[in-house]
């Protein structure tokens, strides 16, 4: 399964079951402009795909019909055992993911040893882009850790995940910049 969104959404029903409206607001809420949906379909396509793969289970909603109105329970979905599973599996291997993106971008960039001053300017933009990345860290506000303790729980690891890895990722930049300067100044090749 690649997609991130059908991810995303067995991520939030281990949190907890939802039917397929509070799925979209949370996902909204979890998720927001780092995964965009195309549309509100898309959350009921991949409850669909995790239910077809046996990685969630609907039950039947508790909701009490609106009187007067033949309007059935909402089902909810929550996931399974092997749901929970893969998901673990899956997150595991986000780890390497992420390892093998960093390395293969430092490799490409290695690839301009012979124009360095090209290398130079992507290094200026990727420092930028950083920086703008480690302004958009969410603000942890005391009133969402009390109303939602996970949601709470997720701003607090992004904040920190964000503030670690600028603290790695600066230096390096600087680092690299360094390497490219000494190229473009004796236009030799790297040691």
């Amino acid at each position: 399964m690649t997609s991130q969104v059908n991810w995303a959404v067995l991520g939030l029903l281990i949190d907890r079951p939802s039917y397929g409206y509070q799925l979209m607001q949370r996902f909204a809420d979890a998720y927001g402009d780092e995964l965009p949906l195309r549309s509100d379909s898309h959350i009921y396509t991949a409850l669909n795909e995790l239910k077809r793969r046996g990685l969630i289970d609907e039950v039947q909603g508790t909701d009490a019909p609106l009187s007067g109105t033949d309007r059935q329970p909402r089902p909810s979905y929550l996931a399974t055992r092997e749901g929970i599973n893969e998901y673990r599996e899956w997150m595991l291997a986000q780890v390497g993911e992420d390892r093998r993106r960093s390395r293969l971008f430092v490799r490409q960039l290695a690839a301009f040893a012979n124009e360095p001053e090209a290398a130079l300017e992507i290094l200026e933009r990727y420092e930028q882009a950083c920086l703008r990345e480690a302004g958009r860290a969410p603000v942890m506000l005391a009133q969402d850790a009390t109303a939602n303790p996970v949601s709470g729980l997720a701003t607090r690891l992004i904040s920190e995940e964000s503030r670690l890895v600028m603290e790695g990722k600066l230096p390096w930049v600087e680092y690299a910049r360094e390497m490219f300067r000494d190229l473009a100044g004796r236009g030799d090749e790297p040691t």
